[in-house]
C-alpha cells in the first residue's frame, strides 16, 4: 500500500521543514485525474519518457481518457485504466510508441540517495528511479546518468502488449512495488496526490462495478481557481535528504528507495 501525505501528516513529519524545502508542481506536467473515488494528482516526468508523457497530454487534452474504466484493479499490484474499449488491448487512434524503458539525463537532474558497488537509486523529482554505478558510467565517454524508472507504490507507467513497442493510451498505476516491472514499461511519473483514491478502486478483472476516470486534464488547461494547490517536498533539499537517511538508519541493508513515500502539502 502507499500514501500521499496532505498537510497536516506533512506538518507533525516534518516540523523543521522550511519554505525553501518544498516546491510547487509545474502545471504543464500535472495530470490532474477526477475519479469516481476522488481526485488523483500525477506529477509526469518527460525526463523519463519524453513521448509517453506528451501522448498521456495529448489524450487527455482530446478527452480520450474521461469516462474510461479502471477495467483492471489487482490488490497488492496494478489500477490499469486508458483503453478506449475498457478492457486489455484497446488503443487510441495514434500510432504506438516505442519503447522508453531507459533514460539518459544530465546528473544535475538527478538526486542520488544511495550509492552501491553495482547501482545507484534516487529520484527525478518525486518519481524513484535506478541507475548503473558511478564505475560502469565511468567506463563510457557519455557523461550522462543512465538509468530507468523504478516501479514503487504510486508510480505510473504505460501498458503494452507482448511487442515492446505497443505503448498507446493504456496507462497504470503501482497500488505496491513490483520491481520486476523495471526495464519492462514505460514510466511517465508518480502519484504525489490521491493515494487513497487509487486504493480504494473496485478490484477486479474487471471488476464487478468498475471506477471510472470522470475527467483527466492537464493542470495547465484547468482555471487557476481548480488546479491542484499543492506543493511536494523537493528531494534537492534538507528536509528530504534528512527525511532519507532517518528511513536507512531506521531499515539499515533493507532500506529501499520503495520505502520513500511521497510528501506533499497544501500552500
Amino acid at each position: 500500500m502507499f500514501r500521499t501525505f496532505g498537510i497536516a501528516a506533512a506538518a507533525l513529519g516534518l516540523m523543521g521543514a522550511a519554505p525553501a524545502d518544498w516546491r510547487a508542481l509545474d502545471p504543464e506536467n500535472t495530470l490532474v485525474l477526477e475519479t469516481t473515488k476522488g481526485r488523483v494528482v500525477v506529477e509526469l516526468r518527460p525526463e523519463f519518457a519524453p513521448k509517453g508523457v506528451e501522448r498521456i497530454k495529448l489524450l487527455a487534452r482530446e478527452g480520450v481518457y474521461d469516462g474510461l474504466q479502471f477495467h483492471r484493479v489487482i490488490d497488492g499490484f496494478v489500477a490499469q485504466t486508458g483503453n478506449p474499449n475498457n478492457r486489455d488491448g484497446g488503443t487510441s487512434r495514434h500510432p504506438d510508441l516505442p519503447p522508453e524503458f531507459s533514460f539518459r539525463i544530465p546528473a544535475a537532474a538527478a538526486t542520488v540517495v544511495v550509492e552501491r558497488s553495482d547501482a545507484r537509486e534516487g529520484f527525478v523529482g518525486a518519481t524513484p528511479f535506478q541507475a548503473v554505478s558511478a564505475a560502469e558510467q565511468a567506463l563510457r565517454p557519455d557523461p550522462r546518468l543512465r538509468g530507468w524508472g523504478a516501479y514503487c507504490p504510486g508510480v505510473v507507467g504505460m501498458g503494452r502488449q507482448a511487442d515492446p513497442g505497443s505503448a498507446n493510451s493504456e496507462i497504470f498505476v503501482m497500488r505496491a512495488a513490483a520491481r520486476r516491472l523495471d526495464h519492462e514499461y514505460t514510466v511517465v511519473g508518480r502519484v504525489v496526490a490521491g493515494g487513497e483514491a487509487v486504493q480504494g478502486l473496485a478490484v477486479g478483472e474487471p471488476p464487478k462495478v468498475p471506477d471510472l476516470m470522470l475527467k483527466v486534464r492537464v493542470a495547465a488547461d484547468l482555471p487557476e481557481s481548480e488546479r491542484p494547490r499543492l506543493e511536494i517536498l523537493d528531494e534537492r533539499g534538507r528536509a528530504f535528504r534528512e527525511h532519507v537517511e532517518s528511513l536507512k538508519r531506521a531499515n539499515g541493508a533493507a532500506f529501499s528507495i520503495c520505502d520513500v513515500e511521497v510528501r506533499s502539502r497544501v500552500r
